[in-house]
């Protein structure tokens, strides 16, 4: 890093870009967060493409940040920099037509826990969790992670897909128990505007967010704790989400 900059905090330097974007200031923020790419880029390695590529994409995509970031929106870096990052990642696998390839172990293994979690969820009545998973079929939490991820590969299913239930409640639906997170949440993976947004729920909406997306809860399952139908508690998710979709699209406004 540049000497004349090491006793000046980040946001000072956005600051002074802000108002005389040089080459100097830009590049002294682009070395400072470089981390970010190195970190992202792993995520991505042993799935088709070496990750000397995915380091240039990743860096590419944090230099955009650099230039488009707005230090007066009250955002910390790092959670504008990730989204634009893993965007232009997964634009590059795209765009060069890769697939990402799955281990034959692991695609078996991801068939065993689609059957083992559907045939949980009708014996327990509620969503299983990675440790029953894992205890049924004898194998890591870990192993169950990686295969549940991997499934998302090669055997995406629709989220409107009925599933069968014991309950009275034959409005089901695989979003429903699946315990997987919105995409919005996918997309704003990080901390500070999770906190940020969680400050502007009410108590209803935030014990709504927490309980589906963080404690992986079913709707069924949140609607009886309200005392509330199920639809209701569709009906706030989709109006919450909204809102999360909203305010962070602000954050992207160049």
């Amino acid at each position: 890093m540049g000497q004349q900059f090491k006793d000046i905090d980040s946001k000072e330097l956005f600051r002074r870009y802000k108002e005389d974007p040089s080459q100097e200031v830009r590049d002294e923020l682009f070395m400072r967060y470089l981390y970010i790419a190195d970190i992202l880029s792993k995520k991505y390695i042993n799935k088709g493409i070496e990750y000397e590529d995915i380091y240039q994409v990743a860096s590419l995509g944090l230099l955009f940040a650099v230039q488009r970031f707005d230090v007066d929106k009250g955002y910390e870096f790092s959670s504008f920099a990730t989204p634009t990052i893993v965007g232009e990642i997964k634009k590059y696998f795209r765009d060069k037509g890769w697939t990402i390839r799955v281990p034959r172990r692991i695609q078996e293994l991801s068939k065993k826990v689609t059957v083992a979690r559907d045939r949980l969820y009708r014996d327990l009545n509620r969503a299983p969790t990675i440790s029953d998973i894992a205890g049924y079929l004898g194998v890591t939490d870990e192993d169950v992670i990686e295969a549940m991820e991997a499934s998302k590969v090669y055997s995406p299913k629709s989220l409107d897909l009925e599933i069968e239930s014991s309950s009275d409640d034959r409005d089901v639906k695989l979003m429903d128990i699946i315990g997987e997170e919105d995409k919005v949440f996918e997309a704003i993976n990080n901390r500070d505007f999770i906190e940020y947004m969680m400050k502007k729920l009410n108590p209803m909406e935030k014990k709504i967010i927490r309980d589906r997306f963080f404690e992986e809860k079913t709707q069924i399952t949140v609607a009886q704790e309200l005392d509330v139908s199920q639809m209701t508690i569709s009906r706030l998710e989709k109006k919450i989400l909204s809102k999360f979709r909203e305010e962070y699209a602000k954050v992207l406004e160049v």
